[in-house]
């Protein structure tokens, strides 16, 4: 290992990573249809893999006859398109149906190139994991699995209406379990559930904690920040960020914005209470449930909807906000609630799945039990009344979020990498 940045030493690095994201393009904007945290996962560690000169080439679905082939996402790091089905029009349970046109696609990229083209494969999400499974018996190569969320988890924590994860997908969980050479799990909790829940062995399953850009999430000026994204000076801000469907509770936020304002009317005034982030999902079926029930609850005036931005302007928007609101039912990690720590903006989130690991309850916010919109305004209120209480979680958030980079999450990934490949089943190339 490097003494430095404890990655593995040159001799036993991968030189080329197959990368498998079937369902959602890296390019894909976050907030937005099924691009979310694992988006930013792929394309932060692959930046960071190639920055130290292991090529990564991702395969995801093509969703539009505009794309090209092939596309150069950064130096080191290149996008294939691959044709399997219609390009539009089709969601997440309908992929299934086309995992051989898109195995058929991954496995003639490789079948261009000479025998041991590629050292590894990581797949993201079960769909990616049933086209790794099978590359990985053709090429005679390590398959590292991320699995990202897990049905059986979803399942037991599913939002008033939301809709069960169907039985194929826990099936196919289960067999891309049974057969990744190595899990990675985002939290130890995720570590237990791939374990307790789908047998996981645990020799073959590693944590390694996702990261943040602490280069773009930085505190700043709050005034600064307000006046780049339109918001008075002094109002009081209430921000949600992530897509708009039942499971990640965007509702239980204006719940409980409505009830701060009908225990102080006052507050109507000062109140702004931002969402940024599209439908996805389930909420695609009422896309306009949230302005809807914001007009029921008598706060239209108080909200604003912002459709996904750029990492950039999002950065001001943490800046600009009081407290980031985290209500989701569940969370395999939760860089949301992350990037706004980094940005020194207390976070007031559920205490489910990868938050109680993304946010430390008492330092850089508050972890609420459960999802009673008052217990969500009582820890809100609590961020208001007690100005100490929230400058001291400010400085705790930045400081905790230093201990999260995307550089340690690659670094970490890099061990696991040099570990599967050297274990006795690859320690000789297989070729054929």
């Amino acid at each position: 290992m490097d003494a430095v940045n404890g990655t593995p030493t040159p001799a036993r690095l991968p030189r080329r990573v197959a990368t498998l994201s079937v369902h959602t393009s890296p390019l894909d904007q976050p907030g937005a249809g099924d691009a979310g945290g694992m988006n930013v996962y792929i394309v932060e560690v692959s930046r960071r893999l190639a920055a130290w000169g292991i090529d990564v080439e991702i395969f995801t679905r093509a969703t539009s006859s505009d794309l090209p082939p092939v596309v150069e996402m950064a130096p080191g790091v290149t996008v294939h398109h691959v044709i399997a089905g219609p390009y539009e029009g089709l969601g997440k349970n309908d992929l299934p149906a086309q995992l051989c046109a898109f195995t058929s696609g991954v496995l003639r990229a490789e079948a261009m190139h000479e025998p041991g083209y590629f050292d590894l494969i990581h797949s993201h999400y079960w769909l990616s994991g049933q086209v790794g499974w099978l590359a990985r018996d053709r090429w005679g190569v390590p398959l590292i699995h991320s699995a990202h969320t897990l049905a059986k988890v979803k399942n037991s924590l599913l939002a008033d209406g939301d809709m069960p994860e169907p039985r194929a997908r826990v099936i196919g969980e289960e067999q891309v379990v049974a057969e990744a050479d190595r899990l990675i799990a985002s939290t130890g909790q995720e570590a237990r559930d791939l374990v307790t829940l789908y047998a996981a062995d645990p020799d073959r399953v590693h944590t390694i904690a996702p990261g943040v850009d602490l280069d773009r999430y930085q505190s700043g000026d709050q005034a600064i920040a307000r006046a780049a994204v339109g918001v008075p000076t002094d109002a009081l801000v209430l921000l949600f960020v992530g897509r708009i469907q039942p499971l990640k509770a965007p509702d239980i936020l204006l719940r409980a914005a409505a009830r701060l304002v009908e225990d102080d009317p006052d507050l109507a005034r000062r109140l702004r209470v931002i969402v940024v982030g599209a439908p996805s999902g389930t909420g695609l079926d009422e896309p306009h449930a949230l302005q809807n029930l914001a007009a029921h609850l008598g706060i239209a005036e108080q909200m604003r909807f912002e459709r996904p931005v750029s990492p950039d302007r999002l950065a001001d928007f943490y800046r600009a906000a009081d407290v980031t609101v985290v209500p989701s039912y569940n969370e395999s990690f939760g860089l949301v609630a992350l990037e706004s720590q980094a940005c020194g903006t207390p976070v007031v989130a559920a205490a489910v799945g990868g938050l109680t690991t993304a946010v430390s309850h008492g330092r850089s916010g508050l972890l609420v039990a459960g999802h009673d919109p008052a217990d969500y305004a009582a820890a809100v209120r609590r961020l208001i009344v007690d100005k100490p209480l929230a400058a001291s979680l400010a400085a705790g958030a930045v400081q905790y979020a230093t201990g999260f980079s995307w550089d340690r999450t690659a670094g970490e990934l890099l061990a696991v990498y040099a570990e599967a490949r050297h274990a006795p089943s690859y320690a000789v190339p297989v070729v054929g």
